[in-house]
């Protein structure tokens, strides 16, 4: 098997610039495109933190740490004008999530809360796995590719900001998402032939006109969280969320996949993640969270945030996706072809 990804059917490495969903992601578009100014601050403060126009251009901005976009030249990641348009973005959603996503004092519920799987669960998995069609199950893959096809590379940024028992626990399940050093096994790999499977693109982007805010809102919390130390401890509550919720899930939609005839690398997708991600578990609280709160016990307050604030946006998602489903219309932006 070749060690490269599918590059879908224009062959591209950079995913195209998408079109703007409103005056701020439109004003970044431009920016990146060396035209028209950054948008005013009191812009930026009267937007929807949750909305299309502003988690598009957060996407956006953050996207320039990854793969950029095609014609977008490699040095705009530091432009200071654009890096001051993320920041004033960041602090939008960021006191919003403070603001809404908020719902535990004691780290220790948090957790608690996590561990605990439903057992009248009637979220988006147990949808899927009950009496999802074909289709929805397509259109939840090509949502999910935001993240899936750079799957770890935002987490990758908080391991200098550990140390001791964090960052080897956090190192090791990392090692693990990359396919422990074999370029096929890479779950980045593993989802682009999932998604061949489902008779989707899976060139990296290509979904991202389809994409809705919420989809965009749970990849660019990753990022966020990633790419700032102070908030290391929020990172590590995401993960630790991640981590313990996947497996359960990953089960369900493996058996959707299965009874839709999605194909074997859809499902073989999910359930390489029932059994990858039941051992991640146990590694991500005894030794990543229990090692950071040894290390740094004041952070036991961003560990809940970072939990509160994942559930809060993947909810958010779920009733999109749930919502439109039920009503028998697309959960996209754009129908798929």
């Amino acid at each position: 098997m070749s060690d490269t990804f599918p590059r879908g059917t224009a062959g591209r490495t950079e995913p195209e610039l998408p079109t703007g969903r409103g005056e701020i992601s439109a004003a970044v578009i431009a920016l990146l495109r060396n035209s028209g100014a950054a948008p005013s601050a009191e812009t930026v403060s009267a937007a929807d933190p949750y909305g299309d126009d502003l988690q598009l251009a957060l996407y956006l901005c953050y996207e320039l740490h990854y793969r950029g976009f095609a014609g977008v030249a490699a040095e705009r990641e530091w432009d200071p004008g654009l890096l001051a348009v993320r920041a004033a973005l960041e602090a939008r959603f960021l006191a919003a999530l403070r603001r809404d996503a908020t719902r535990h004092d004691d780290l220790g519920e948090a957790l608690a809360e996590i561990l605990t799987e439903p057992v009248d669960g009637t979220g988006v998995s147990h949808f899927l796995r009950d009496k999802g069609e074909l289709w929805q199950l397509r259109e939840y893959a090509a949502q999910r590719s935001l993240y899936h096809l750079k799957e770890a590379d935002p987490h990758i940024w908080v391991l200098p900001r550990l140390r001791g028992r964090a960052k080897a626990g956090m190192a090791a399940i990392e090692f693990d998402e990359y396919g422990g050093g074999r370029a096929e096994r890479m779950h980045q790999r593993l989802y682009a032939d999932l998604m061949t499977d489902l008779d989707l693109d899976p060139a990296y982007g290509h979904y991202l006109e389809a994409g809705t805010a919420e989809i965009l809102a749970t990849v660019n919390l990753m990022s966020l969280l990633g790419l700032h130390r102070p908030l290391r401890g929020a990172l590590v509550g995401h993960f630790a969320t991640i981590e313990i919720t996947s497996s359960p899930g990953s089960r369900r939609i493996a058996e959707a996949m299965e009874r839709t005839g999605a194909g074997p690398a859809a499902v073989f997708f999910h359930s390489e993640h029932v059994e990858a991600d039941a051992v991640h578990e146990q590694v991500v609280r005894h030794e990543v969270v229990e090692g950071l709160l040894a290390d740094e016990p004041h952070l036991a307050p961003d560990i809940a945030f970072g939990i509160d604030a994942t559930g809060y946006l993947e909810d958010r998602l779920g009733e999109r996706l749930l919502s439109a489903w039920q009503a028998g219309g697309t959960s996209l932006r754009t129908a798929l072809e």
